[in-house]
């Protein structure tokens, strides 16, 4: 047999290993899971919690320089979460 004869079963291989390796090797993109897990803590209530995760994406996607609209979207929570605790704090003391 010649090596045209197995090269429909290398190529099938190679095909199968590839989608296995994407299935189990799939890379986790860290700045935007952070940021999900700061969204859900904000819509929880959970303020502070909120803001140490968007800090945690922040410095994340500052270190990969490809994600300029998330920092842009995370720079704009971060400045929404300090206002509604400055404005909680006050409101605490007005009481």
């Amino acid at each position: 047999m010649t090596i045209y004869q197995y090269l429909p079963f290398i190529m099938i291989a190679f095909l199968i290993a590839s989608i296995i390796s994407s299935l189990f090797l799939k890379k986790k993109n860290l700045p935007v899971e952070l940021f999900v897990e700061g969204l859900r803590y904000e819509n929880n209530g959970h303020f502070d919690e909120a803001i140490i995760n968007y800090e945690n994406a922040l410095s994340e996607v500052k270190k990969n320089r490809f994600q300029e609209d998330l920092e842009n979207k995370i720079i704009q929570k971060l400045k929404v979460l300090h206002t509604i605790i400055e404005y909680q704090k006050n409101f605490g003391f007005a009481r």
